[in-house]
Order: structure tokens, then sequence, then C-alpha cells
């Protein structure tokens, strides 16, 4: 089991993230049920809704609470598929999960907070270049593991990660009509400038000619950094395993090309399957546009029966 089989279940599964995640899921069914007919004026949410947020909080908690976080301090290519699962996965899949009308909501106080004056940071470029220019940030080798290695720094930056993630996806996911400003080839656009913007970063990575991380390398540096998952003192890592290599089902420079590849290969699925949708929501709507002109344009008498009706 990829070495999960020599820890213990509270190592392997943070329980007190699981709570954590257990108590917003509550709040989400309290919210989307009972208060529902009050928040809401009565406005069911759809059970689909209901699964896209149950399944982003197991794959948010899979990915920094459960195995894949304990396994990400372990094996770069693990490291990545948490970063994947954590800002190009879940974030979208919770954002539609939650009702319109609770969106609404969460704009309208915002509008009349002092947080209005961050308004700037959700629109397409500078989200983009936020997100994906802090992400490129972190995985700079001296970066990385100084962030590895300072707990309080590396929850915070996570943290900042996923809000920064949720700005860029919020121009491809809104669900509001009338707070949509990008679409059509302006959003193709800027699906495109997101792949575009994280290629430096992957390529980095994939092209190292030797580790680069010394989280993943260096046993010292590796015992101190799996603090973050183990409670208590770690040392005994070090005469139990010798290292980070003792998981490895890889070599460590082969591992983080695969972890490189892993983070790019997914990214291009979900932008690309973006791209797709987007392309054929545009193409649907100009041939309508068009459609809708020609009837108006054309002499009554060329008109088929029904057009008018």
């Amino acid at each position: 089991m990829l070495g999960l089989e020599y820890f213990n279940f509270e190592q392997v599964w943070n329980l007190v993230y699981l709570a954590v995640m257990l108590l917003i899921l509550a709040g989400y069914f309290l919210l989307v049920g009972p208060l529902s007919e009050k928040l809401g004026e009565g406005q069911s949410v759809s059970v689909g809704r209901k699964v896209l947020f149950v399944t982003g909080m197991m794959l948010l908690y899979l990915a920094q609470g459960g195995p894949i976080d304990l396994l990400g301090h372990m094996m770069f290519s693990f490291h990545m598929l948490s970063m994947a699962l954590s800002y190009l996965i879940a974030p979208p899949l919770l954002m539609l999960g939650i009702p319109l009308w609770a969106w609404r909501a969460i704009i309208q106080f915002l509008a009349k907070s002092p947080l209005r004056r961050l308004k700037f940071l959700v629109k397409p470029i500078v989200a983009a270049v936020l997100f994906n220019g802090l992400f490129s940030f972190y995985h700079i080798p001296v970066i990385h593991d100084y962030v590895m290695l300072n707990f309080g720094i590396h929850r915070a930056y996570y943290l900042i990660l996923f809000i920064t993630s949720g700005f860029m996806w919020w121009t491809l996911v809104n669900p509001l009509p009338e707070a949509a400003e990008v679409q059509g080839l302006k959003k193709m656009g800027y699906i495109f400038l997101n792949m575009v913007l994280l290629t430096p970063a992957c390529g980095l990575i994939i092209f190292a000619g030797e580790p680069l991380y010394a989280t993943y390398n260096d046993p010292v540096v590796w015992v101190k950094a799996m603090g973050y998952c183990i409670p208590g003192d770690t040392t005994y890592l070090l005469s139990q395993f010798g290292g980070p290599q003792f998981f490895g089902y890889l070599e460590p420079a082969i591992d983080q090309q695969v972890g490189g590849i892993l983070m790019k290969f997914l990214q291009e699925i979900i932008f690309a399957s973006m791209l797709a949708y987007v392309f054929y929501q545009w193409y649907r709507q100009e041939n309508w546009e068009g459609d809708d002109e020609d009837i108006v344009s054309a002499p009554r008498s060329e008109l088929p029966s029904g057009k008018l009706n």
C-alpha cells in the first residue's frame, strides 16, 4: 500500500481535519435543507448540486487530510496529485454545489463589506496570474522546502492557494447569469491563458536533470517535514526507514518528473474539456442567433410553417 501500512489510522486519516470537514458538510446540508425555506425562499437544491459539493469535500479531504496528503510528504508525484485535487478539481465542484440563492447572498454581503475593495482579485487576468504565479513561486525549490518545514506558513500558503484557485475558477464556473462578465471567445482565451501560465513551473520540474527538492531527497529535511502529518517527535522515522526513498517506487529524479507530468496532464485534461464545452456553447449560441436573424429578415412567404408561432 505504498508504505501506508507502516503508519497508524490517525496518521493516515487526520481526524481533526476530518471533523472540520464533517462540520462544514453538516452546515451545508443545514443550509440547503431546513434553512433554505427561510434564506432561499423555499427554492429546492437539486441532488446533482449536493453530489458535486460532497464529492468536492471528499477529494479535498483525501488531498489535504487523508492518505494522499501523507503520501505527498514521501513522494513528489503524490504531492502533485494532491495539488491537482486541491486546486484544479475540488474548487469547481464545491462552487457548482452551492445553490444560486446562496451565491447571490454571498455577493450582496461582500458588496456591502470592506472586502468589496478586493473585487479586482476576481478579474480574469488578475485571478489567472495570481493563482498560477503563487503556484509557480511555491515550486521554486528553496521556497518549497522552506514552506514544507514551517508548518504555520505551510497552512497559510495552502489556504491562500485555495482561495486564489477559487478566484481563478470563478470566471469559468460562475453560475449567475447576471454576474457573468466573460463569455464565448473571451472565455476560451482565458482557459488558454491558464493552460500557458502553468507550463513554466511544470517544465522546470519535468526537464530538471536532478532532484530539486530536499524534502524528498535529504532524509534529515524529510523527517522534519513529516512533522506536518505526524504529531510529536518524528526522528524515529529516520532510524526506522532511513529516508523517503524507502517508500518511493521510483528514483527521486523520475518521481519528480512523473509529478510534473501528472500535474500538467491533469490540467490539460480539465481545461481542454472546459475549452471544448465553452466552444460548443459559443457555437450553438452563434448559430442560434444567426437563425433568429434569418427568420426576422426573411420574407413571410419564405418562412417555413410554424416559425412565427
